[in-house]
């Protein structure tokens, strides 16, 4: 799109932010991702206090912002519209909901102000991820190393939307382009279990599927359901969302 881009490194030791005022847009998808994390002052300082000063530099120099929040701030519900209900459940989750709303308060209008609340992302780049990898990358590694793949219990029962990264990095450059600000569920307004993600790499792979408890550090703040309703995103943008199937397939054509 004939911009240069440079990248930055959140640095705790300084807490300083970057100088913004030569850009056009920051984009800012940088946290602390872990949605088990417990340190709350660690997540607070990463997720909500550095985003906020990065705000505020923004809004002084008159530089656009785009920032990554997550379907997470939704909770254990089954509506999942913008400006609806919120029930966050973990400390990540409140760190996300809290800085949307500080930046939304914040906001004079001066910047174009661009919120994205992620639903299940996967794809290409994870390795790093470790246990916050998507089941994507976690079932083609078990497949790779353990000839198996590895459901809690009753996973027909768990749903998710999962978004492709591609699609996330095709809203963040088309919105880019758009005048709106707010926050955007960015989903494919289609929910699928973990049963059916796990039976079609079983099917595609020819692997066995091994059942486990689940445990009990995700009990409490497990969604049992999530799917993005993505009308207001969809307005603004074109996006030809990818199905899990889709994703699966091009693997396999990969590796054949």
């Amino acid at each position: 799109m004939g911009h240069d881009v440079v990248g930055y490194d959140y640095d705790e030791s300084h807490g300083c932010t970057p100088y913004v005022a030569v850009y056009d847009w920051v984009i800012h998808v940088g946290a602390i991702s872990s949605t088990t994390e417990r340190d709350v002052d660690k997540i607070f300082e990463y997720n909500y206090d550095f985003s906020i000063r990065l705000f505020r530099e923004c809004h002084k120099y008159s530089v656009n912002m785009q920032y990554a929040s997550s379907a997470s701030v939704y909770g254990d519900q089954q509506q999942f519209t913008e400006d609806g209900p919120v029930n966050p459940q973990s400390p990540y989750a409140w760190s996300k909901y809290l800085t949307e709303r500080a930046l939304s308060i914040e906001n004079e209008g001066r910047i174009k102000l661009q919120g994205f609340r992620y639903f299940n992302v996967y794809g290409d780049g994870e390795d790093h991820k470790g246990e916050q990898a998507s089941v994507f990358t976690k079932f083609r590694d078990q497949i790779l190393y353990e000839n198996k793949i590895v459901l809690f219990e009753n996973s027909q029962n768990y749903k998710r939307d999962f978004v492709c990264v591609d699609d996330v990095v095709d809203v963040h450059l088309q919105m880019l382009k758009c005048n709106e600000s707010g926050v955007f569920n960015v989903g494919t307004g289609v929910a699928t279990s973990f049963q059916q993600v796990g039976d079609l790499y079983s099917e595609s792979f020819d692997t066995p599927i091994e059942y486990i408890a689940m445990p009990d550090n995700l009990k409490h703040q497990y969604q049992s359901y999530t799917c993005a309703d993505n009308r207001k995103i969809n307005n603004l943008v074109k996006i030809d969302w990818t199905m899990p199937e889709q994703w699966i397939s091009r693997l396999l054509q990969i590796n054949s």
